[in-house]
């Protein structure tokens, strides 16, 4: 086996070319967890699955990914809104309400999720325990500033935090719901937890993003513990 360092050192070009290599391995292990994922769980064990396909050693792979499934489930929330925001890109915004913009952004994002929806229901599960928690509301929060940047918002002030936090519990909660009840359920949700907080007023009512937090780590919990029931609000 060529060991990971000497496939490194062998790449032309300087430190573009190696992180361009490290960049596409990592997108190679991501691709090969995937086919794992719903029988094994987001674990370690996923990590060396996926190494072993691609004849690299599991110590290999963590020098890529040093820590693990939790590097693993960062990529494909990252896969998922690049996929979502490339779907944006063909969504003329500039004739839609902000209600209407946000709407469409969720259900691409949602759609992008579902691309690999026993991974995607797995890597949830991984993220709604309280060790990943935070994890999983940093990656949460990042998707919510894509799809408002995407949406036209440029607030610098205490909205700007307020929105992402709100848009955050949103999208979170909407996934959930698609992977327990189905479309039909997340559409529903989705539209009432729309109209509860688009106007002005309601983004300035005072939410804490704490509270928000605390609403979709609770919801993440139903999910890995197997609750289908339609979940309301």
């Amino acid at each position: 086996m060529t060991h990971l360092s000497t496939r490194i050192s062998g790449v032309k070009g300087g430190m573009t070319s190696e992180t361009d290599w490290a960049d596409q391995t990592e997108q190679r292990l991501l691709d090969a967890a995937l086919t794992h994922a719903p029988t094994t769980g987001w674990s370690r064990r996923l990590l060396s699955k996926a190494a072993a396909d691609l004849h690299m050693s599991l110590a290999e792979a963590e020098l890529l990914l040093p820590e693990g499934p939790r590097d693993l489930a960062a990529l494909l929330v990252r896969r998922h809104d690049a996929r979502a925001l490339q779907t944006l890109g063909n969504v003329d915004a500039s004739g839609l309400k902000i209600r209407e913009r946000i709407r469409a952004g969720v259900l691409a994002r949602v759609g992008a999720a579902m691309e690999t929806a026993e991974a995607t229901r797995r890597c949830m599960g991984f993220l709604a325990l309280p060790t990943n928690a935070a994890l999983g509301l940093r990656l949460l929060w990042a998707a919510a500033d894509g799809l408002w940047r995407w949406a036209g918002d440029t607030s610098t002030d205490e909205n700007h935090y307020t929105k992402r936090a709100l848009l955050a519990e949103i999208l979170g909660t909407t996934l959930a719901v698609r992977l327990a009840c189905g479309e039909d359920a997340a559409a529903a949700h989705l539209d009432r937890r729309i109209a509860s907080v688009m106007a002005f007023e309601k983004w300035k009512s005072g939410l804490r993003p704490a509270d928000l937090a605390e609403r979709f780590v609770a919801r993440l919990g139903r999910l890995r513990y197997g609750s289908a029931a339609p979940i309301q609000g």
